[in-house]
């Protein structure tokens, strides 16, 4: 079984995802709960769409405290290492195919209110990229299935 990964997070994201967390665990899992036992009251559930609205609503809250509760224990509070080196939690420039191109290297949950662009280290370009330098020129395969180059031309700590 391999290491689950390093979530780089500042701490404005990380106050943001406890208390998330704390919310869906305490107040909205309550308030589900408290919506289908009062839909279970109601009669025949086949037919009862106030309950299937609600446990399907109790399943996606259970899925959103598993996604926090395994990212918040993995996270590293800060940044990565300024060492040109890309990596999550990074904010980096390339070309791609000659046109520049800024995103985050990273979660979704790093970039909070930003309107930064937000690529994962496991997508194909995230994959491409990750760990190489800046100046490093390396190939890129497109989920159309057509290469392209990729030259990295920055790479620093993401500060939200």
């Amino acid at each position: 079984m391999s290491e689950p990964a390093v979530t780089w997070l500042t701490q404005e994201a990380h106050d943001r995802l406890k208390a998330e967390l704390e919310h869906l665990s305490g107040p909205a899992r309550t308030e589900i709960a408290e919506r289908i036992a009062a839909a279970r009251d109601e009669g025949d559930l086949k037919e009862n769409g106030g309950y299937h609205a609600a446990r399907e609503e109790q399943a996606k809250n259970e899925a959103r405290i598993r996604e926090l509760s395994e990212k918040l224990r993995t996270v590293h509070i800060g940044t990565p290492p300024d060492d040109g080196m890309v990596e999550a939690g990074m904010l980096v420039d390339v070309l791609l195919a000659g046109e520049p191109m800024t995103f985050l290297l990273g979660s979704r949950e790093i970039a909070g209110t930003t309107d930064v662009d937000v690529y994962s280290p496991t997508s194909p370009l995230g994959a491409a990229i990750n760990g190489h330098s800046i100046g490093e020129t390396v190939s890129y395969a497109a989920p159309n299935g057509k290469q392209f180059t990729v030259e990295i031309t920055g790479a620093k700590p993401f500060q939200g």
